[in-house]
């Protein structure tokens, strides 16, 4: 029988491709149908959500709902929307020589660390291998446009061995040192409250702010906040400066201080082998979701069962909520008039990644005022305070090694050093082939440039977008300008599903009955 069946949905199937000799429907003839037609019994169509964007945000707000979903035999159909061909977003890898024997390379979102429970937890689940920061051998300095500020002799962290640890305090000072790492550490224990069970739950940015105490951290630039409580303006300008201008393309006393003190909370970076996009890859594969690629959403309209229909450039789809997990104002998204007016307008820095291979083992000691033979950093951060004070500003953001461009392995499988080395420099300007070619001696092989929207412009605020757009629909980089991450991201998604749950299912990522506090090491929506 099934041989049977087989064999005439073949044949269907090839009636639409071939032009059969005669009409194969009178071999069936066909009872015409009744002078009453029967009533047509449509089935229900489980409730479905539709998400915009597969980076950070969207992937994990897919994840979440699986999470309830696995949880509470909720019955509903997720698709996502994405208008690259990639999933990842602002995370994605690019490989030297377009040859996939070299190793990638991050070109957007790089580095996430130890307090980023979310994509820690992930890459455990998902048995992901990671590179860690520290493993990049080489030096750091600090440099001003004119003049190398600090330098560290090994790269094993600002306080990496006890010479680094003297040239640091002579420089810094103790006392300013200890109250910047106090001053991170207490914004770091508020934020790793966002993991327990019985974290707030906020259905707009004021209101998580005020909950958290957040009201003076994002009222304030770096700079007043640093300074306002005991750190030394040298600290501030050149050192935090240094975290602030690689992690977010601005200076300390442009960026407000609750994004400063997070960019300085580098304790245990890593990165996925393979790309951090690897990590959002598997929230997309393990919540079930469909996925589109490459389609475009142009328009979200209300319906009038207090739905929503999603327009693409192939089509359109009625959902019951909707998440967008990208940002608005570079979305090209049509939203309803009364709601696209209370997001308020959100720039974003304008970056230029230059990313390169050389056979140059330091870039040249004379571009940075050394004689030939002077030892050069491989990892170079920089400080906007000579240009403040008059002088010179740099020519970039960061330029940083990244070790081997291509890993040789002979038959025992181990590493050789080929040679080639991977460098990656973050710039407000294009970086030109002349330039190159003066700073890495003219030893340069690939290069690939790629110009982001990278990073909100994060000035001190008190207005945020709303989080709850409208009834269904929801809107998770309206966290961007509080903080932005790849964690973040997660976090904020993890809070919208559940809003979301609340209003349309009665539900949540974890049965009431389940949960239990998370304040013990677990993580909530991971662990209930």
């Amino acid at each position: 029988m099934r041989n049977l069946i087989s064999l005439i949905l073949l044949t269907a199937s090839l009636s639409h491709a071939i032009q059969l000799p005669f009409d194969i429907s009178k071999l069936w003839p066909v009872k015409p149908p009744p002078s009453e037609s029967l009533p047509v019994v449509e089935t229900p169509q489980p409730p479905r959500i539709a998400i915009i964007g597969a980076g950070a945000g969207g992937s994990s707000a897919a994840f979440w709902i699986a999470k309830a979903k696995e949880r509470s035999g909720l019955d509903v159909e997720i698709d996502i929307y994405e208008r690259n061909d990639y999933i990842g977003g602002r995370s994605t890898t690019v490989y030297p020589y377009n040859d996939k024997a070299y190793e990638p390379v991050e070109l957007g979102a790089s580095i996430f660390v130890a307090v980023n429970k979310n994509l820690q937890r992930a890459t455990r689940e998902f048995n992901l291998s990671l590179y860690g920061f520290e493993d990049d051998d080489g030096d750091m300095g600090i440099w001003d446009g004119e003049q190398f500020l600090y330098t560290t002799g090994s790269k094993t962290g600002i306080f990496g061995s006890w010479l680094d640890n003297l040239k640091f305090l002579w420089r810094y000072g103790y006392r300013s040192a200890k109250r910047m790492q106090e001053l991170v550490r207490s914004t770091l224990d508020v934020f790793v409250t966002l993991y327990n069970s019985d974290a707030p739950q906020w259905s707009s940015i004021e209101e998580l702010k005020n909950a958290l105490n957040w009201t003076e951290l994002v009222s304030l630039t770096g700079a007043e906040y640093f300074l306002n409580h005991g750190v030394s303006q040298r600290l501030i300008t050149e050192l935090i400066e240094a975290g602030t201008r690689v992690n977010y393309a601005q200076n300390v006393d442009d960026l407000h201080s609750l994004v400063t003190a997070c960019s300085l909370a580098a304790d245990g970076g890593v990165s996925v082998k393979g790309g951090n996009w690897r990590i959002f890859e598997q929230f997309v594969k393990r919540s079930g979701a469909r996925i589109f690629l490459g389609t475009e959403v142009v328009g979200i309209q209300r319906r009038s069962d207090n739905g929503w229909t999603v327009a693409t450039q192939d089509g359109h789809r009625d959902y019951d909520a909707v998440i967008i997990a990208a940002p608005y104002h570079t979305s090209r998204i049509s939203l309803p008039d009364d709601i696209s007016s209370s997001i308020p307008p959100q720039p974003y820095i304008h970056l230029h990644v230059t990313l390169l291979t050389t056979t140059a083992a330091t870039p040249d000691p004379e571009y940075f005022g050394y004689k030939p033979s002077g030892k050069i950093p491989t990892t170079i951060l920089t400080s906007f305070d000579g240009a403040r004070q008059g002088g010179k500003a740099p020519e970039f953001n960061s330029l940083t090694y990244h070790g081997q461009a291509k890993i040789a392995r002979n038959e025992t499988h181990d590493a050789q050093n080929t040679g080639e080395w991977s460098v990656k420099i973050f710039s407000m300007e294009p970086i030109s082939d002349d330039w190159l070619a003066r700073v890495f001696q003219g030893q340069v092989g690939w290069v690939f440039r790629k110009e982001w929207d990278s990073y909100p412009v994060l000035p001190p605020t008190v207005e945020f977008p709303p989080v709850k757009l409208d009834d269904g629909l929801f809107y998770v980089n309206a966290f961007e300008p509080l903080i932005s991450a790849m964690e973040t991201e997660t976090i904020a998604s993890r809070n919208i599903v559940e809003l979301i749950l609340k209003e349309k299912f009665n539900s949540s990522i974890c049965p009431v009955e389940t949960t239990r506090a998370t304040t013990d090491g677990g993580v909530y929506g991971w662990d209930c």
